[in-house]
């Protein structure tokens, strides 16, 4: 006997696959309803109350850290920010999978974040996940995106508008599509503290 649940393949669906796929179709509508809210709270112009506001919504996020105007969320609950850190206005921060930003780490206006996309060579085109590392003390320059599974490691400088595939050294700086080494980081000691946000951003 055929199942009446069908996928978006056409494969039918036991009883218990399709109550999986219904009771995860209902998360997502609320997921969507949640990171929609974030998004238009998010243009508040004090930086207290979005602090207090993505906490709420389960980023985690250091003293003295500060998210700007516009930020858009994917999933709040897997994103880590330590101390000190500055993310420009209408970043991006996709926490599908973990996303873990270091201390006095210095985002630019635009960029964008991810750690999922598509398998493209799947028959069904399925999201992968994979986490994304940025350590302390990196600048990513504006409208530059890092795309899932990277590691950015510490001191390193991503110029603007670069597409990060592959994980950066340490120090190293990084520019262009796909993002290539430029040259190191003429950087002894990494111990300073970014200054204050923009105050109305």
């Amino acid at each position: 006997m055929n199942s009446i649940f069908k996928n978006r393949m056409g494969h039918s669906l036991s009883w218990g696959q399709a109550i999986k796929k219904i009771l995860n179709r209902i998360y997502n509508y609320y997921l969507d309803l949640k990171v929609s809210l974030l998004w238009c709270l998010g243009y508040i112009p004090s930086h207290i109350f979005r602090k207090l506001l993505f906490k709420l919504a389960g980023v985690s996020i250091g003293p003295k850290s500060t998210i700007h105007i516009g930020a858009r969320f994917y999933q709040p609950k897997n994103i880590s920010i330590g101390k000190g850190t500055i993310i420009g206005d209408h970043a991006t921060l996709d926490g599908r999978a973990q996303l873990t930003i270091g201390n006095h780490v210095d985002i630019a206006s635009g960029v964008m974040i991810f750690n999922s996309q598509h398998d493209i060579h799947s028959e069904d085109m399925r999201p992968e996940e994979k986490p994304v590392i940025i350590e302390d003390y990196v600048f990513i320059g504006p409208r530059s995106i890092i795309l899932p599974g990277i590691t950015i490691k510490k001191g390193a400088i991503i110029a603007a508008g670069a597409v990060v595939t592959k994980d950066v050294s340490e120090k190293t700086i990084v520019g262009g599509v796909p993002a290539r080494e430029i040259g190191p980081r003429k950087i002894k000691s990494l111990k300073y503290k970014l200054g204050r946000p923009r105050l109305f951003q």
